[in-house]
């Protein structure tokens, strides 16, 4: 590893990205919280506000969204462009996808390094034919590490969304997340706080909230990075559900999800705009 470090702010780095309007970062400070689905959803909810969206995965040693879009079977196909190949995004639900996912065997263990791991993912997003896009979100790989400091720090104009849940542990592994992007060898801002699995409401009584994994995590967090608690999504079967079953949360009989997503779609054009 002795060719690589951290790079700071100082030295010039070619522009990733350079036809995408708007790249969101999706982190959490850890696993399990539903950062994964988050950012699915909230690609397919852009998507059908008429906006030109892409999503890319950049979990390489644990990714959901082929899962997520039921593509886990598909393959990217290439094009010659210039003499160079271009890897054509596999499109569903009006969302172009990217991910290491979809140029391996579901069984395969991604057995890399970071660094090594870093310049793949880089690879994959120059290679990849996104062409004009208002919006990328990339699924970021859960805490700290080497992947997520580089796609904070070698794409410009980044933004990050940090996923947790209610429960002080969230919280505190969140914090760490946040702090990654306020560091100032990264600069990334925070567009907000995403607080899933909020609160459960039985189906048969939808005006009752229980607070399965405690409350105020959120706005907690929030408050301690100064930036908004911009969405919160109740906990419901039906996104389990469409999650292991690779289908669209919004074609689904959930109003309380559809108006969750909803809101966190208008509040994140809101901070964009």
């Amino acid at each position: 590893m002795s060719d690589y470090k951290m790079v700071t702010p100082l030295e010039k780095q070619p522009e990733l990205l350079s036809s995408v309007k708007n790249v969101i970062l999706v982190a959490s400070g850890k696993g399990g919280v539903g950062k994964s689905t988050m950012a699915a959803n909230l690609a397919i909810s852009l998507a059908r506000e008429g906006y030109r969206t892409g999503l890319l995965d950049a979990d390489v040693y644990g990714p959901s969204v082929p899962i997520l879009f039921d593509i886990k079977n598909q393959r990217p196909v290439a094009e010659k462009e210039n003499e160079k190949a271009r890897i054509i995004p596999i499109e569903k639900y009006g969302v172009k996808i990217m991910s290491i996912g979809l140029l391996t065997k579901e069984e395969d263990a991604m057995i890399w390094r970071g660094p090594m791991a870093s310049k793949t993912l880089k690879q994959v997003i120059e290679d990849t034919k996104w062409g004009e896009l208002d919006f990328l979100l990339i699924d970021m790989p859960p805490g700290t590490g080497d992947i997520a400091i580089t796609m904070a720090q070698d794409i410009k104009k980044a933004k990050a969304l940090i996923v947790i849940t209610p429960q002080q542990l969230a919280v505190a592994d969140g914090r760490k997340a946040g702090y990654m992007f306020s560091n100032p060898h990264v600069q990334t801002p925070v567009l907000g706080i995403i607080e899933n699995m909020a609160w459960f409401t039985p189906a048969n009584h939808p005006d009752e909230r229980y607070f399965i994994f405690g409350k105020g995590g959120g706005q907690q967090l929030a408050d301690e990075l100064n930036a908004p608690l911009i969405g919160q999504i109740p906990l419901v079967m039906e996104i389990e559900e469409t999650s292991d079953s690779g289908k669209n949360i919004f074609l689904t009989d959930t109003p309380s999800v559809h108006k969750a997503f909803q809101e966190l779609t208008n509040n994140i054009l809101k901070k964009v705009n």
